[in-house]
């Protein structure tokens, strides 16, 4: 069961970019808003904020910070954001999926569309990638004194369909439908993720040369670094010679 998963090709590089806790807390808190704005501010009744405030727990958000954010998008003045996302090939033809919270439509557009065209990409229509990408339920744990081997069939009985062990992290990936069993399975063992929640995982990946991952991966820092980018995406097979690069 413990191995490589996919997850992982995509996951690696992500890393770098989440180390930046202040763009963490950014995206954590305009979940938290949408989540509250469309659901209520009651987590016992909003499955999508309950899961926000968790995440938010995990990333180490202080509980006046959730709290802030919660109260401020149940309220007549709360920001708007709108979901959108982006599909299209980067350099060397690995697929990219971008998922945007934006309370501006127009510059978000702008902005992604122009990260696209300096790095050599083109952006496509949506659902022109749908065929690439599976929705997975992942979670992320840190590997502190957790004996994998203990609760290997207790994740396995709930729907766990990987369990990959690093020597920080544990990644738990599973069917879309068995994400909440899991999540409960997690709760009941007394875990909580440093991250949760249901991603585009890659069913198949893309090899480059060193250089040309480099000149990619530089396309998903720039879409990574704006403040509407929640989630990048990307088919891009992570070699070890790429991963050692980047440490």
């Amino acid at each position: 069961m413990s191995g490589h998963s996919k997850w992982s090709t995509i996951k690696r590089k992500k890393g770098a970019a989440d180390a930046k806790r202040g763009k963490v807390f950014t995206k954590i808190i305009k979940e938290i808003s949408i989540a509250a704005r469309e659901g209520g501010g009651d987590p016992e009744t909003n499955p999508r904020l309950r899961l926000a405030i968790q995440n938010a727990k995990g990333a180490n958000m202080p509980k006046e910070n959730i709290e802030r954010a919660i109260k401020k998008a149940s309220g007549a003045d709360a920001e708007h954001y709108a979901e959108i996302t982006f599909e299209g090939y980067g350099p060397g033809g690995i697929a990219v999926f971008v998922e945007c919270l934006t309370d501006n439509n127009n510059r978000t557009v702008s902005y992604i569309r122009a990260a696209f065209n300096r790095h050599g990409g083109n952006l496509g229509t949506n659902g022109s990638l749908s065929f690439l990408f599976d929705r997975k339920g992942v979670f992320t744990i840190k590997n502190e004194d957790l004996n994998i081997d203990d609760i290997e069939l207790d994740l396995i009985d709930a729907g766990a369909e990987d369990i990959e062990v690093d020597d920080d992290r544990i990644t738990i990936t599973c069917a879309k439908e068995d994400f909440g069993s899991v999540n409960r399975k997690l709760n009941d063992l007394g875990i909580v993720p440093e991250e949760a929640g249901l991603k585009r995982v890659p069913n198949d990946t893309k090899k480059l040369d060193l250089e040309s991952a480099k000149k990619f991966l530089r396309l998903v820092d720039t879409l990574e670094d704006d403040d509407d980018v929640q989630n990048v995406y990307h088919n891009l097979e992570m070699t070890d010679e790429i991963a050692s690069s980047l440490e």
